[in-house]
């Protein structure tokens, strides 16, 4: 029973620059991350729900040797596309994820055997975990289907917290990539304020543990369609949030802006 992990984490990544700038509040209190956020224990393997994995049914990424480092974004820095972050696979992890799923009635788990970390988990986890010494497993959205499905996969994979993995939704608490500015009119003196009306909704509702009001968010949150355009990366919240306990206690770990309209909040949910 040594092994518990009683918190499930939200991650806001933002844009792929979180790797390499060092202007960006959310790149320090990352790299500070196991100092200042206290958790159970160190993790056993991790398990990241990241925006940018697509697929029309669940699917997990089952690699037993390191997992490849996939660059999935275009037009940046040239040292950005130099990181590796070859954290070894997690092949037991992968099929007990699918074993829960399909034993929770979500059909058919595919396994993909090729698929490394895209930068919505290696981009977080080099900065919280550098050693790159944990194994991880990817998990995958699916955009075509509501909040409640994610928050029902969380509530599935639940028991993996028993046995030390740390489940990790990876996304954005505001991602509306039309409407971010650059130059001088970006500061976090000048955040949109559909944006902000959002994120404080966001804030408040999980605080107050309102998860059922997160997951019809849609309907009540202000500006949902302006914040959250595309779901892809709000839903890895629905996840954590469902693995996490409808009593879990959810908690600010980190709050900043960037580019006029991202925010990079995120969240730690404790189990009870």
């Amino acid at each position: 029973m040594g092994s518990i992990i009683k918190e499930t984490l939200f991650i806001s990544h933002g844009s792929p620059t979180l790797s390499i700038d060092d202007s960006l509040p959310a790149r320090h209190f990352l790299k500070s991350f196991t100092q200042n956020v206290s958790l159970s224990q160190k993790p056993t393997s991790i398990l990241v729900i990241s925006a940018h994995w697509e697929t029309d049914s669940p699917a997990v990424n089952l690699i037993s040797a390191p997992n490849d480092t996939i660059y999935d974004f275009y037009g940046f820095p040239k040292p950005m596309y130099q990181i590796k972050y070859p954290a070894p696979g997690a092949p037991k992890l992968a099929r007990r994820v699918q074993e829960l799923l399909q034993g929770s009635g979500f059909g058919k788990v595919n396994v993909d055997k090729k698929r490394g970390l895209d930068h919505g988990a290696w981009v977080p986890l080099m900065l919280m975990y550098p050693e790159a010494d944990i194994p991880v497993c990817q998990l995958s959205v699916q955009t075509h289907k509501d909040a409640y499905h994610h928050y029902n996969m969380g509530k599935a994979l639940a028991p993996l917290k028993e046995e030390g993995v740390l489940i990790i939704g990876s996304g954005s608490a505001t991602h509306n990539l039309s409407a971010l500015r650059r130059g001088p009119d970006s500061d976090t003196n000048s955040v949109a304020d559909w944006a902000k009306e959002f994120d404080t909704w966001l804030k408040d509702s999980l605080l107050e543990g309102r998860y059922e009001d997160v997951n019809n968010y849609l309907k009540k949150a202000p500006h949902a369609k302006l914040a959250q355009p595309h779901p892809d990366h709000f839903y890895p919240l629905h996840v954590a949030i469902g693995a996490s306990g409808e009593t879990s206690k959810a908690e600010l770990i980190h709050h900043s802006w960037s580019l006029h309209a991202l925010s990079y909040a995120s969240y730690k949910f404790t189990s009870k």
